[in-house]
């Protein structure tokens, strides 16, 4: 089956990521991209969306039908957000645009990327992994075909990428040197976006993914 994938947060380093190897995917046949802003990317498989609010998706909800993927990569940093707007940013914009797209496609599998930490429980100490928990328990009951939360750690992103988090650069040399000793916690974007790719025609036997598990996907055949 080919894959008609909608993308979000393409202007981020995951999405940037993500994006990239769908364009260059054989089984890949369309991709829609949803931004606030122009991404600036052109490819003769993508078409793009401008719309600024993602709580609101009825002035686009014809444009979201068709589509039997959605690669969820919209998200922000904790950092300096109080628990009602890291809440409303990331649980409820999430689950808005899920929502919408699972009423719209209901044959769809649907891939959250989420982080490595994240509380299931809901009732962790760690503001942020018990938000990201509730998000991912409450996606894998919405009537998606599929659904996978995915909880990748440090990732390495593309030689070239645009959008690159200036930490991430810094740090991006270590990834050879520490990958060998922390493989749990370390994969490539490339790897990320493989393993999307591949839930939709190979499915996978859990719905929340650490890094291992991603690693495998990325290779299955």
């Amino acid at each position: 089956m080919k894959i008609k994938a909608i993308v979000t947060g393409v202007t981020g380093m995951v999405g940037e990521g993500i994006l990239h190897e769908c364009l260059q995917h054989p089984e890949v046949e369309q991709v829609l991209v949803i931004n606030r802003k122009p991404c600036g990317v052109s490819h003769p498989k993508l078409k793009e969306v401008i719309h600024s609010n993602f709580y609101d998706l009825s002035a686009v909800e014809e444009q979201l039908k068709g589509y039997n993927a959605c690669f969820f990569c919209l998200g922000v940093s904790v950092i300096g957000l109080k628990e009602a707007e890291y809440y409303k940013l990331t649980y409820e914009l999430t689950m808005n645009f899920a929502q919408t797209v699972a009423r719209l496609n209901p044959g769809m599998t649907f891939c959250y990327i989420s982080g490595a930490g994240t509380d299931s429980t809901e009732k962790g100490s760690s503001m942020w992994a018990r938000i990201k928990g509730k998000t991912e328990n409450h996606l894998l009951k919405l009537p998606f075909k599929q659904a996978y939360m995915f909880r990748p750690g440090f990732m390495q992103a593309a030689p070239g990428a645009k959008n690159t988090l200036k930490y991430y650069k810094y740090f991006a040399w270590l990834y050879p040197v520490l990958h060998p000793l922390l493989p749990n916690f370390m994969c490539t974007l490339k790897e990320v976006g493989l393993a999307m790719i591949n839930t939709v025609n190979k499915g996978y036997p859990k719905s929340v993914l650490e890094v291992k598990d991603i690693v495998a996907l990325a290779k299955a055949e």
